[in-house]
């Protein structure tokens, strides 16, 4: 049952579910500064593509073993090089 938002269980947040899914696939939770990078990074792809980007944009930094906060600096990078 979802609230009605249609996020999930009524009071589950974001971080609560990201603790949990961490657990199951045997990974750290990110925390705030991480999150923030991920989110930024997110905007960053779907602002200068379509929204489809977003997800996959923090999908591929995290399988380059890139750090957050890098991929973010080097999506604005290559963001700012599209508009020149």
């Amino acid at each position: 049952m979802s609230d009605e938002t249609g996020s999930g269980p009524p009071g589950t947040t974001a971080h609560e579910w990201l603790t949990g899914f961490a657990a199951v696939i045997g990974a750290p939770a990110p925390d705030a500064v991480v999150t923030d990078a991920l989110l930024n990074l997110a905007g960053a792809a779907a602002h200068d593509s379509e929204r489809i980007a977003a997800p996959i944009a923090c999908w591929m930094a995290g399988v380059a073993g890139v750090d957050p906060e890098e991929a973010l600096e080097r999506a604005r990078q290559y963001v700012e090089s599209r508009a020149g």
